[in-house]
This record gives structure tokens, sequence and C-alpha cells, in this order.
């Protein structure tokens, strides 16, 4: 017997899991996504024999998959391959300065005992502190909502956030272990991808050393699309409906309760609505200003995560130097930080990451070819051009080619660019940004946009704005989060 009608606007990652936890409690789900498929920013775009994931791209914090998948009695592996990269990772400092970061933690050990003195202890302390955030974390504040100060402010959560070191900076915090700087940027990369720099991010999350050292970098053969396959299955299995290539328009409100969805093709009537598209656009436009709880005001005085200029090349050969995925980081990497938060302004000198899944998977790309996905975070809100894109495309690959000392440039066969115009275009994204909001300790938890609409009853949202916050695994931990609180309500 069916719960009630449920509505969720958009199909991302976190689309996807409230579709199906909700539907597992025995809501009638339908989703309806604005582009052709699942997967929100996880998109796949396929050319020529090559398939490129158009957004994330690493496969980290393997247990809160196992933990979402474990709901629908399954676990990752029954429907998807999962491998475990080794080397996790390759960094480049220059020509011929590279590290490889392995799978074996005793290796990495080593590695880093030659470059810094007693640099295995110090790494072995540095992970277990980092182990000890993520467990108590994980078991304590990051599944939880937080609704109220009262919920944060608390006498438990201040006294572990000060053995936690959420009131201190992460770079501060890696230079307690560590004075070379080649180490700390392997500790602090990541914070990036969470919409940070370390020199604004709270050291609570060195937790991410201990995922990235301890649980592993993995990866679904195939690529993060079959991530997306899987659970858009677990969805179906609950019996939830997916209606795509349907934008919509207006969430439709009477008195204080959201009666409709107003889509291009429609409108589908519901007893509650989550909102997995971009928050703030959502709010300021699917809502009459009095029915916004964050109104446009509210979302300019916010520090927004980085957008991102990506290339998406197919290759005709193989190319030596590059493991699965790669990240560049400029000796004054600061600067790069610099110009997305304090001064935005495209980089004159970026770091970068590049991803090259053909290396772990045949199936990505032709035989004797090469997939290639370069990233270079900047600033959100910058001016997007065709003559800025090409700019940086020669710019970066000349480096690159120079890193690798191989000519890469006249084996492209496909190239595809995709920029702030594009992620305000396909996800509506504010200011054209990859990722949300920044983790400033001022933009966690309750001080994130919140799960439920202050101004509509049965009106909810989910996705990297709200608490977790970014990535993959945060938005799933988002859906845990709204499903149950859905679920209570629903019993009251």
């Amino acid at each position: 017997m069916s719960s009630g009608e449920v509505v969720i606007v958009g199909a991302g990652f976190s689309g996807l899991a409230t579709s199906a936890l909700l539907g597992k409690q025995g809501f009638d789900v339908t989703v309806v996504e604005k582009n052709e498929q699942p997967g929100g920013r996880a998109s796949v775009w396929e050319k020529d024999g090559f398939i490129f994931d158009m957004g994330p791209s690493w496969y980290l914090m393997p247990d809160v998959f196992e933990r979402f998948f474990a709901e629908f009695g399954k676990k990752p592996d029954d429907l998807m391959e999962l491998k475990r990269l080794d080397p996790s990772y390759r960094v480049f400092y220059g020509p011929n300065d590279t590290l490889d970061i392995a799978a074996d933690l005793e290796k990495n050990l080593a590695v880093f005992e030659k470059m810094e003195e007693n640099g295995a202890q110090k790494m072995k302390d540095y992970l277990a502190s980092a182990q000890h955030q993520y467990n108590v974390a994980m078991d304590q504040f990051i599944y939880k909502d937080y609704v109220h100060l009262t919920d944060f402010f608390n006498r438990k959560l201040i006294v572990e956030g000060t053995k936690l070191h959420i009131f201190d900076k992460l770079d501060h915090y890696a230079q307690r272990f560590f004075s070379d700087p080649k180490i700390r940027k392997v500790l602090e990369y990541n914070i990036v991808f969470l919409g940070g720099t370390p020199y604004n991010t709270p050291a609570l999350y060195a937790l991410m050393s201990h995922v990235d050292f301890n649980l592993g970098v993995w990866y679904p053969m195939g690529g993060m699309g079959r991530l997306v396959d899987a659970m858009a299955h677990l969805a179906r299995s609950q019996g939830v409906e997916f209606r795509f290539n349907e934008p919509v328009k207006k969430i439709e409100v009477d008195g204080k309760k959201a009666r409709k969805v107003i889509t291009e093709k429609g409108e589908i009537s519901a007893d509650y609505i989550v909102v997995n598209a971009d928050y703030a656009y959502a709010e300021t436009n699917f809502l009459e200003n009095k029915h916004q709880t964050y109104p446009k005001k509210y979302w300019e005085g916010k520090a927004i995560a980085p957008s991102a200029l990506l290339f998406y090349l197919g290759l005709n050969k193989k190319v030596e130097g590059l493991l699965h995925h790669n990240l560049y980081f400029h000796p004054q990497w600061e600067n790069h930080f610099t110009s997305i938060f304090d001064k935005p302004a495209w980089p004159a000198e970026p770091s970068y990451y590049v991803s090259c899944t053909s290396k772990t998977d045949d199936s990505v790309a032709p035989e004797d070819g090469e997939n290639i996905f370069i990233l270079v975070p900047v600033a959100p809100g910058l001016k997007d051009s065709p003559e800025t894109r090409e700019r940086y495309y020669d710019q970066i690959l000349s480096h690159l080619e120079n890193l690798l000392g191989e000519n890469i440039r006249d084996s492209v066969v496909v190239k595809r660019s995709f920029a702030h115009n594009d992620f305000s275009e396909r996800y509506n994204a504010y200011k054209g940004t990859a990722l949300g909001f920044a983790h400033t300790l001022r933009q966690t938890a309750i001080f994130r946009p919140r799960h439920r609409s202050k101004k509509v009853k049965n009106l909810y949202y989910t996705g990297h704005y709200t608490h977790p916050g970014i990535g993959v695994p945060m938005v799933i931990i988002s859906s845990h989060i709204l499903s149950d609180e859905i679920g209570r309500d629903h019993a009251k």
C-alpha cells in the first residue's frame, strides 16, 4: 500500500538514492529529469568508441556505497565490477619529478621516510588521527541532520570537534606533522574536489587521507556511469518511475504546501516534493519570492565552490607516463587557490588533474587508443568563451607534453570542452559551479542550506548544497538523512 506520492526533481546521485530509499519505504516515487539520462553531473558522453565520464571520476569511501546497497540486500559487487587501483594515483611536481601513491601503505611509508626525516612515523601518526576523525565523524556527525543551532553547538560536538580539529585549518594542521611541502600537497589535494582550499577548510577533512590511503581508490569497470546504472536499477526495483527530457518550470504552492510540479510536458501532483536540482536555481526559479527560504541575496553572500574547465580527449595511440589518476601540483599552488577564492580570475599557472581510464579499462576507448579527461579548477562566475577555452587547451596540453616528454595533440581524434556555460546550461548550476558550496567552517553542518524548506511544509532538498556536502558519498549520505526525515514526517 502506498505511503504517499513523491516527486523528485533531478536524477543526480542524491536523487537516485533518495528515490530508491523512499520507494523502499512504500512511497510512489516519480523522478523528473531535465536531461536525457540519469546521473546529474555524472553524465556519460560517447563518441567514436570513446566513453567519457563527464563529471565525478573517483570512487572513494566504499563503506558508504556498501551501506547504501545493503539497504536493498545487495553489495556493490552484485551490480558492477569494482577494481582497486594500484597505484592509486600519480603526482607530478615537474618533469622527471613524480610520486606514485600505492595501494600498499607500507610502500608509501617507505617513500615518505625518504622524503622527510622520520617521515614514516609521522605518516603513521597523521593517518591514525585521520582514521579517528573519520570513525567519529561517520558514527556521530555525518549521518545526522542539523536543524537548530543547539544541534551543532552542543557540548558533545564542541568537545569532540576540538579533538577532531574542526576549528583549525587543514594546512596549518598538516604542518604540525610535515615540513616537506610535497608531502603536504598529497595530504591536501583532495580538498579541491570538495570545493575548498587547505587554507579555508576545517582540519576535520584530514579524514580524507584515511579514505585515500587506508580505504583505497576504486574504479567501477565501465566508468562511473556503471554506478549510476546500478543505482537507477535499485530505484526501479523499488517501483520508481523516471521521466527524462522533462525540465521543471515551477513548483506550485497552495497555502504552505507544495501541490504540484509543473514541467514543460505537464504537471504532477505530489504529497511530498524533493529537489535534487541545483538548490540556488530551484529556490529562485521554481518558487515565488514569498515561498523562498533562501532568496537571491542569500546566495550572493556565500562562498561558492570552484567551477572547472574540462577537456574530453580521445587519442588514437597509447600514452606513456600516465596512470589512471594523475595530478599536477604547481610549486606555488597557493596562487591558483587565490585566483579561485580570493581574487577570482582565470589562473595564470594552474595545477590540474588528468584521468586516463583506458589504463584500467579497455572498454572506454578503441583498441590502441587512450581516453583522457583533463580538469582545471577555476573560480565560479568567470566569463567563459571559446577563445579562453582554446587558449587553456594549448597551455595545458603543452605543459602536459613537457611533463611526459611526449606529443599528445597530434593524436587527438575526439575533443570536447566543458566549462561554466555548460554547467549552467546542462545542470542549471549557480555561477557555473561544478560543485556547489565551499566547505568552510561557516558553511558546515547547520550553516549549509537545510534539507527542509522553512516556508513550504512538504518541500525538501537533497544533494551537494545540503549537509554533509560535496562528493558522491556525501550526497548519498544526504539521501539517507532526508529519506529518514520524510519517513518520520509521514508517520506523524
